[in-house]
């Protein structure tokens, strides 16, 4: 189906003078075009069907998955790495194929809330050693998550790190090296292999602590990225939970310790994901278009924005899915090779993180064709 762009964003506040004529409804027919995924077992996890678009994706947006969040690119850009549902088991799609592998079905576990590559292959998780059905947010929640190393076809359980962590771990492309954080304190470390292959972590310490964070009041921090080409430098989340969810997308420079504000906007929610290849850019999940909307918490009405990384501020919104409130962009993440966007359509009342199926966005037609230039 050809579609024809009948507008374009205008600046960073989310304004725009038009916008893409297929975005105005921001309702999609996806299961139309995923076919031949087989699921067995059963998949109990939130599903694209359930989102109940009636109108068909352009053709540079298309799904990869019928469920699962949380998407993570492989190093070669040939599979993503992704989560069934919040505290259930992980899964690898090959993106040409769409065939679709688990990693977590042959050991019992609680259910894990992060999966991420690392330098070498392996998978680090995070989730608790016990999940309750009577309070399920508490197996997310820092006092029960830890950190686990999986190694992939070794039919063996993940190795515990030893270590608790608040939401998602930063892991680095191309070192053995993350960085967490644990009550508005960030560690670092490296991930070593004994000589019968068991990891463990080595050289761990505190990088920032609560006291020197660049705000008043009550605000938290949560770990992003190591910056590509710059790897000394930490990208994270500095956000403010009693303020209805401010967020803005910050640097520490783990070799000096100063810190960046690189949204400027400490009265919007500006939360930072995937990292542009080159470093210069960053994915965003903001509702700067629809600041403190109606009832919502501000990561309830959001999108996808892309940020320079040089200080100036400068932000350009990437996807409209929000201009129907029901719905909503988020979790982006960029391939190695920078071409392609993995991401995840989800309901706008929904919590962060929950998704309904990973989408994959080609970068450059969709840009070209919408007329978005990147910052």
């Amino acid at each position: 189906m050809t579609q024809r762009a009948t507008a374009v964003p205008a600046n960073a506040s989310g304004t725009r003078k038009t916008s893409p004529g297929w975005f105005k409804s921001a309702v999609f027919i996806l299961a139309c075009c995923v076919g031949g995924i087989a699921l067995s077992p059963p998949i109990h996890a939130r599903s694209i069907h359930d989102l109940n678009m009636d109108q068909p994706l352009p053709s540079f947006i298309t799904p990869v998955t019928t469920f699962g969040q949380r998407p993570d690119w492989s190093h070669d850009g040939k599979k993503i790495l992704f989560l069934e549902k919040t505290s259930g088991d992980v899964y690898e799609v090959e993106v040409a194929t769409r065939e679709l592998t688990p990693l977590t079905h042959d050991f019992v576990h609680e259910g894990f809330t992060r999966a991420l590559y690392l330098a070498n292959g392996d998978i680090l998780l995070s989730g608790a050693r016990r999940f309750d059905r009577d309070n399920p947010h508490a197996h997310r929640h820092q006092d029960n998550a830890e950190l686990w190393v999986l190694s992939p076809g070794a039919g063996k359980p993940p190795v515990a790190l030893g270590v608790n962590c608040r939401e998602g771990p930063s892991v680095s492309r191309t070192q053995m090296k993350i960085a967490w954080a644990l009550y508005d304190d960030f560690w670092l470390a490296d991930i070593v292999y004994d000589a019968a292959g068991v990891p463990r972590l080595e050289g761990r310490k505190v990088v920032l602590t609560a006291d020197r964070l660049p705000a008043e009041g009550t605000w938290h921090i949560e770990a992003q990225n190591f910056r590509p080409g710059k790897e000394h430098e930490l990208i994270f989340n500095m956000f403010d939970r009693d303020d209805n969810f401010l967020s803005e997308t910050m640097g520490l420079d783990l070799r000096t310790g100063d810190i960046v504000n690189y949204s400027r906007r400490p009265d919007r929610y500006d939360e930072p994901e995937g990292i542009f290849p080159d470093g210069r850019r960053i994915l965003v999940e903001s509702s700067r278009h629809r600041h403190d909307y109606k009832d919502f918490r501000n990561f309830g009405p959001i999108d996808l924005y892309v940020l320079a990384l040089n200080g100036s501020g400068d932000m350009v919104r990437l996807t409209f899915f929000n201009d129907d409130e029901r719905f909503k962009a988020s979790q982006g993440v960029i391939s190695d090779d920078g071409r392609f966007m993995a991401f995840q359509i989800s309901r706008t009342a929904d919590t962060t993180g929950y998704g309904y199926g990973i989408m994959l966005m080609d970068i450059e037609a969709y840009t070209r064709t919408y007329g978005i230039k990147l910052p």
